[in-house]
């Protein structure tokens, strides 16, 4: 039997939070994500991978292809391959949430910026 799971977590801080890798396998990731108060990610999109969110504390706005929408804790997502995303805390405390990456490559580098308030715009 081939051990498929890499279980050390592995944790990241950015500019706007932070995240933790809880479990990752063949063809997908699962991050814990929490995102700073007035803080947002990227505007990005990813190439070889979607994405499925699940907010689980705090509440803000995510915009898919342009379209903005209002987030609270409960509410699941999904993000398909090549669709620009991006999520904003609006909150006063910390935005979580769940991130499930499915695809064939699931590097940090399959990131295209189309717009970053942290000057990492590609």
């Amino acid at each position: 039997m081939t051990q498929e799971l890499h279980n050390k977590l592995e944790y990241e801080k950015r500019p706007w939070g932070s995240y933790t890798v809880l479990e990752e396998g063949t063809n997908y990731k699962v991050k814990k994500i929490d995102v700073l108060p007035n803080h947002r990610l990227s505007y990005q999109k990813h190439t070889y991978r979607e994405e499925y969110w699940t907010i689980v504390s705090g509440n803000g706005i995510i915009t898919l292809d342009g379209t903005k929408t209002s987030i609270k804790t409960g509410d699941t997502l999904h993000v398909p391959m090549q669709m620009l995303h991006r999520i904003e805390n609006t909150g006063t405390e910390l935005l979580r949430f769940i991130e499930v990456q499915l695809g064939s490559y699931l590097g940090e580098d399959d990131i295209i910026r189309v717009d970053d308030d942290y000057g990492r715009k590609q």
